[in-house]
This record gives structure tokens, C-alpha cells and sequence, in this order.
């Protein structure tokens, strides 16, 4: 049974490069966002037990998705995909529950090691 995930990013490019960085053998079922209310609703509809997150999003950031996840009882697997490598970007990023920060643009070397590590892909 495929592993649903969201990949949430306003960027149709960035959407592109971060499905092609994962691994081709992974049996996944993948769903867009395009900002984070379609994100926090395909969240509250059980389809992101795993969700990539860009946090510069028009309208509501990433750091506002995981807020409102946070407040929602968190049960989900986040990775931040973010251009945003401050920091004080990725200390907040995981002091809301983010399980790991990856910079852009993406690349399967950088996501593997994650994917391993969690138990998300063998």
C-alpha cells in the first residue's frame, strides 16, 4: 500500500525538483499544495502522514501550518523544504514539530539519510 504524502509549496518548480528527489523505488502516493490552507486540509483529511513543507508560502506561511498542526495534536511526519537557511528559520522549523530541515534546492543525497533514519524508506 503507497504512503500518502503532501508536497507543499507555492512553487510549481520547486514542487518538480523535490519529486524528483525522491527515490524512484519508494511507494508513494504524492498530493500537491499549493499554500498552506490546501496543505493544513489535506492534513485534516489523513492524507500527509509525511509532508514536505516549504515555509514561504502567499497567504500562510509554513511556520503558520505548523502552528496550526501544533494546536491540532501534531501527527505527522514534517520535513521543511525551505530556501530559508537561517538558524533562527530552522530552530523555529523544529521547535514546532518539524522532524528535519533540508535547504533548496533539494536533493535526493540530502533527503535519503532522513528517510533512512526515520524508518520512511529502507
Amino acid at each position: 500500500m503507497s504512503l500518502p504524502i503532501v508536497i507543499a509549496d507555492d512553487s510549481l518548480l520547486a514542487r518538480k525538483v523535490l519529486t524528483k528527489a525522491l527515490p524512484e523505488d519508494w511507494d508513494v502516493e504524492i498530493t500537491y499544495a499549493s499554500n498552506g490552507p490546501d496543505a493544513l486540509a489535506l492534513y485534516r483529511a489523513g492524507r500527509a502522514p509525511v509532508m514536505f513543507l516549504d515555509l514561504t508560502m502567499p497567504g500562510m506561511t509554513g511556520f503558520q501550518v505548523l502552528e496550526a498542526m501544533q494546536h491540532e495534536d501534531l501527527n505527522t511526519f514534517v520535513i521543511v523544504v525551505s530556501a530559508d537557511v537561517q538558524p533562527r528559520a530552522q530552530e523555529r522549523a523544529l521547535a514546532l514539530g518539524a522532524m528535519a530541515f533540508v535547504p533548496k534546492p533539494v536533493t535526493q543525497k540530502a533527503l535519503l539519510p532522513i528517510l533512512r533514519e526515520y524508518g520512511l524508506y529502507a
